[in-house]
């Protein structure tokens, strides 16, 4: 997915611009760092605290420069309106949160309000439309065929979740302003390693086979998650 938002990022702004990106629900700050570390000025918006002392913990380790170019606050992302004002960011990303939020409109259309015109909203969700493949792919044909007529699911974290459609999202995105312009697949392949496997000698081909998957019909039709990208207007 990294790679996939950066090349977003260099097909919209000039190389070697700083640009202002908000992570809403950045978890333990590993896009954050990873933007940061590239020149870029980075709002981490996180309403966990045990997340955010995490992601304090991570930052305190990174030289001054980098430190210098990270602000993170303790927050619910429904509720940026409160801590930034309309258009103060060129990139905003929202990844693996909307499973949360039993009703995402709302936070969406927040989200798009934060962008300057041609800002790059970056979301990462559950793919309702192939929630039957990690347990058709493990025998569990009984949950299998439930996962067809559902966008409920209970994620590895033992939480009863929701996914979203790419029909959806696309008519939702439209609507706040932020227009889709480009999609992908997330763990096409990979989706059903075991939490903590070890990585394998050919990550690098691995990488290489699951990003062009994310890229191509049909394979990224099924892969466990989405990468959304819409650009405000």
């Amino acid at each position: 997915m990294a790679r996939q938002l950066d090349e977003q990022i260099a097909g919209r702004y000039p190389v070697g611009q700083r640009l202002r990106v908000l992570d809403v629900g950045m978890g333990q700050g590993t896009q954050a760092l990873r933007l940061a570390r590239a020149g870029h000025q980075v709002t981490g918006l996180e309403q966990d605290a045990t997340m955010l002392s995490v992601a304090r913990e991570a930052l305190a380790a990174e030289p001054e420069g980098i430190r210098g170019r990270v602000r993170l606050i303790e927050g619910d992302g429904r509720e940026t309106g409160v801590h930034f004002l309309p258009g103060s960011f060129d990139v905003v990303l929202c990844h693996g949160v909307l499973m949360y939020v039993q009703e995402p409109d709302a936070l969406l259309a927040g989200l798009a309000r934060m962008l300057a015109p041609g800002g790059l909203l970056s979301l990462l969700v559950r793919n309702a439309d192939a929630l039957a493949m990690r347990p058709g792919l493990h025998g569990d044909w009984a949950a299998t065929l439930s996962a067809f007529d559902t966008t409920a699911y209970t994620n590895r974290l033992g939480l009863d979740v929701r996914a979203d459609r790419l029909s959806t999202l696309t008519g939702t995105l439209a609507g706040i302003g932020a227009p889709l312009h480009a999609w992908y697949g997330v763990r096409v392949f990979t989706d059903t390693a075991a939490d903590g496997a070890a990585v394998p000698a050919d990550v690098e081909t691995l990488l290489a086979a699951e990003e062009r998957a994310g890229r191509t019909d049909p394979y990224r039709l099924v892969a466990a998650l989405l990468h959304l990208c819409g650009v405000r207007g």
